[in-house]
């Protein structure tokens, strides 16, 4: 299990950019004052920078680029103990890692993504070749695969990928970033893969202690069932499953609408796949619209029907189904995927009388790719693919939000000291450990505005400094 480390002396929300001084001023995600440069003589740089202002010349800032940033200590630590604890589960289920370039020609990359093309990083011509920065690591994956004429694999990859998108820093996206792969490429029984990839996004989710989760599933060839029975023609496919893709973000009236006034589906068959789409459940669904007489007619819905209800058999037998949901508004836009698709997203509760959680966001996705190693075989011959990707940026935000402890580094201070500084620097919470209570095995929680103070078990501590400190 990924431990965040002891809780010294204070607990506080982790701001976002670096963190001013040995001590860590903290609390409420407040500005803190600081009067800089000194005053007095400001030095060199103070009067260049006030010259060019005066002159009307440009001052440059040093910055990272959008989308980007720095990972001080505190950081880069919290998130090698976090990449650890994801490479362990890999190891443990077999994984042998591999690494490809950040570079991959451009030919490579086009045509694999639908309409997500658009944010690969293309580059200037070099020498000839036409390059791009690596989108994800699958493709290059699938790439190595038919290079080395590999047909067996179990393989595991971290490493940064680049995309050129708007960054929402504060959920986690950027326009570098790291992924955490997991695939297993050959010829093995139907689902069990599939399975075993689902086995590990839930152990590593559960064993990360990030809060309730779920994990959707859905198959394509479901999906696309559902299209052909609603009268959408086969070449719009795609576009309707990019549109599908978003209805965890918008509600069904936006999706229709772009449905029927951008990719050109008629509002009937629009209102059609609704019916279809809003549907989510367990084995019962499977077993329902293996009964349904418009899909039970169409081969590749029933393929993909079978297939998912002999995935939830395997699932049984690990004994995760209770975290898993046939969702058939699941569509995950990338052109690649044939099978089994899935996405695992974190769970809310509003308050304690909503009855169904909400979704806070993504932190898994993945799926069967049986199709993307042909396309780079000269003789077009294909190697079967499932796998996932852990979403190590979303799961690096949370934990990065969550809890973080710190000491007054002063010898031998005085415990008055220590709750003063917490006042002055607006520090919600002080864990206070003494001999009695190393003997009683409890540590001491004290809030500081309020100065009301309780004993809790050592091995409750952290879960009921997370609890007062939710927002």
């Amino acid at each position: 299990m990924l431990r965040l480390g002891p809780i010294a002396a204070a607990a506080r929300r982790l701001p976002a950019g670096p963190r001013p001084g040995p001590l860590c001023l903290a609390g409420s995600r407040g500005s803190f004052a600081r009067s800089w440069p000194p005053a007095g003589d400001r030095g060199p740089l103070f009067r260049q920078v006030r010259a060019a202002a005066a002159g009307g010349e440009r001052v440059r800032v040093l910055k990272t680029p959008k989308g980007t940033r720095d990972h001080p200590p505190a950081q880069t630590a919290l998130r090698d103990r976090l990449l650890s604890a994801v490479v362990s589960c890999f190891k443990r289920h077999g994984a042998a890692a591999i690494d490809t370039p950040v570079l991959e020609l451009r030919e490579t990359l086009m045509g694999k993504y639908g309409e997500d093309t658009k944010l690969i990083y293309e580059l200037q011509d070099q020498g000839g070749e036409l390059l791009a920065l690596r989108y994800d690591l699958t493709v290059p994956f699938a790439r190595y695969l038919a290079m080395n004429k590999v047909t067996n694999m179990k393989r595991y990859h971290v490493a940064k990928v680049y995309r050129r998108d708007n960054p929402a820093t504060t959920r986690g996206r950027y326009r570098e970033f790291y992924q955490c792969d997991f695939d297993i490429a050959g010829q093995f029984d139907p689902m069990i893969p599939d399975a075993e990839c689902l086995k590990i996004v839930h152990e590593i989710l559960s064993d990360l202690q990030l809060g309730d989760f779920i994990i959707k599933v859905n198959d394509r060839r479901i999906l696309n069932g559902v299209f052909a029975v609603c009268g959408v023609p086969e070449s719009k496919f795609i576009p309707a499953c990019s549109t599908v893709d978003k209805l965890d973000k918008v509600p069904w009236e936006e999706v229709r609408s772009e449905m029927v006034g951008e990719k050109g589906l008629s509002p009937e068959a629009a209102d059609r796949i609704g019916e279809y789409v809003q549907l989510h459940g367990g084995l019962d669904l499977v077993e329902h619209l293996l009964q349904d007489p418009k899909l039970s007619q169409n081969k590749l819905a029933k393929e993909g029907l079978g297939d998912m209800k002999l995935l939830f058999e395997y699932l049984t037998l690990f004994g995760i189904t209770e975290k898993i949901s046939f969702d058939l508004s699941l569509a995950r836009g990338l052109d690649y995927y044939t099978g089994v698709i899935f996405e695992a997203v974190l769970l809310h509760q509003e308050n304690e009388h909503v009855e169904e959680a909400v979704s806070v966001g993504s932190v898994a996705g993945g799926g069967r790719y049986d199709g993307l190693v042909g396309m780079f075989d000269p003789k077009g011959r294909k190697v079967p693919c499932v796998g996932v990707s852990i979403g190590i940026e979303r799961i690096f935000s949370i934990l990065e939000q969550r809890l973080e402890a710190e000491m007054l580094y002063k010898k031998d201070p005085k415990l008055l000291k220590q709750l003063q500084y917490c006042e002055d620097t607006g520090i919600p919470l002080a864990a206070i450990v003494g001999e009695q209570e190393l003997a009683d095995g409890v540590v001491k929680l004290r809030d500081v505005a309020t100065r009301e103070q309780v004993d809790i078990p050592r091995e409750k501590l952290i879960d009921e400094i997370r609890r007062r400190l939710e927002p």
